[in-house]
């Protein structure tokens, strides 16, 4: 079923600023729904975890509802969802752990499609264990990640394999569920950025085969709160670095200090929200994000096939990545402008992108725009509509000439 966007939008308090909201990608804005549960939680009365009196009660049952709320997001289990501050202090955290086991001679393969934030904690870590780094590389200019390069670069020594489930620049989504099933095949571990690519689609851990699998709420209309969702099973073999007097339970173990409780409770607010985009939907909140997130898809790529046929017709517009599966992602250069000319031209158009780098440090590099500015992104999320697209393209279109 088509999205109502114009109710979605609605909902939206930010989204009234006449602004195109096409910054997506860096993080969402917040329905109005989300923004109720975070003062609702304040209001209430919230207290540390564990104690007897009611405020606490309320933060306990809070965080249990969150970790339900993104295992039904992601196909996960609750028992098995880490929460945090962000991705990447989770990854850095994750990465610490798993290297307590590495031995020199061990290695890891991490991609040049990812955010740095799924790559340089593996790569510190590797190098304190002393394990070698392998990197699976970007074929140019599709900016697609050839799954079958895998077979070369694992061998019986590889411990983990780091890869996105899409890029954060150029959407480029990659065969995720072969690579981890070589991964398996092979001995090692799986761990997959899904920062970028849960907001543009249904998210299946089980049908991607990761071990771990991260994602960040604020990237799909939450809160900034990040989460890793594996197998309790695979979590109670880790032992990360924790308090003495902290709690030695899975996942608790490898959550450090007190959490954001209101911001949890958005959270699951957040994932309710997605839930009842597709107005049609029904059974359970699992079965009603798969057929919203489906839905929220179907509307994004409609958009995406309007904007990019829009700057591939401009003389001067470079746009990078052309993979066969992708997110509603676009990364562009204009001719005779920089990034940060062009994204302030699009401010001025009441137009919201970003330029730089983006974090895709090691992509950015391969494409040898790293050092100049690097590109213009625009992404587009379920609340984008064609007026957002069509300024967008009316704004290049000014410096393209």
């Amino acid at each position: 079923m088509a999205l109502d966007v114009r109710a979605i939008r609605a909902g939206y308090p930010a989204l009234a600023d006449g602004y195109a909201y096409l910054d997506g990608a860096a993080g969402t804005q917040v329905p109005a729904s989300v923004i109720d549960a975070i003062s609702a939680a304040h209001r209430s009365g919230l207290g540390n975890a564990g104690g007897a009196f009611p405020a606490s009660k309320r933060s306990d049952a809070i965080t249990a509802e969150c970790r339900q709320a993104l295992a039904d997001l992601v196909g996960g289990t609750a028992a098995g969802v880490i929460l945090g501050p962000n991705m990447t202090t989770l990854t850095y955290r994750l990465a610490a752990t798993l290297a307590k086991s590495w031995q020199p001679g061990d290695e890891v393969i991490v991609s040049r499609l990812d955010h740095d934030a799924n790559v340089r904690p593996w790569v510190q870590a590797a190098v304190r264990a002393g394990a070698a780094v392998r990197w699976a590389e970007v074929d140019l200019p599709s900016g697609e990640l050839d799954a079958g390069q895998y077979d070369a670069l694992l061998t019986g020594r590889t411990r983990l394999v780091a890869v996105t489930a899409a890029s954060n620049v150029i959407g480029t989504r990659p065969d995720v569920a072969a690579i981890t099933a070589k991964a398996r095949a092979a001995g090692a571990l799986s761990y997959v950025d899904g920062v970028h690519a849960t907001p543009h689609g249904p998210a299946d851990i089980a049908a991607l085969g990761a071990d771990f699998y991260a994602t960040s709420a604020y990237k799909w209309s939450g809160p900034h709160i990040g989460a890793v969702i594996a197998d309790p099973a695979l979590l109670e073999r880790l032992r990360p670095d924790k308090l003495a007097s902290s709690p030695d339970t899975v996942p608790e173990r490898f959550e450090q200090g007190t959490p954001a409780f209101a911001d949890l409770a958005g959270v699951t607010a957040a994932v309710d929200h997605l839930a009842s985009l597709d107005s049609s939907a029904a059974g359970t909140r699992r079965e009603r994000v798969l057929a919203s997130m489906a839905a929220a898809q179907e509307h994004e790529q409609r958009l995406f096939a309007v904007m990019l046929n829009g700057l591939a017709a401009m003389r001067g517009v470079t746009l990078y990545g052309k993979a066969h599966r992708r997110t509603a992602t676009a990364f562009f250069t204009v001719e005779g402008w920089t990034p940060a000319q062009v994204a302030a031209h699009l401010a001025e158009a009441r137009v919201n992108v970003w330029n730089g780098h983006n974090y895709a440090w090691e992509l950015t590099g391969v494409l040898g725009i790293r050092d100049s500015g690097s590109a213009v992104r625009a992404g587009l999320v379920h609340y984008n509509d064609r007026s957002d697209v069509d300024r967008l393209l009316a704004s290049v279109a000014e410096l393209a000439g």
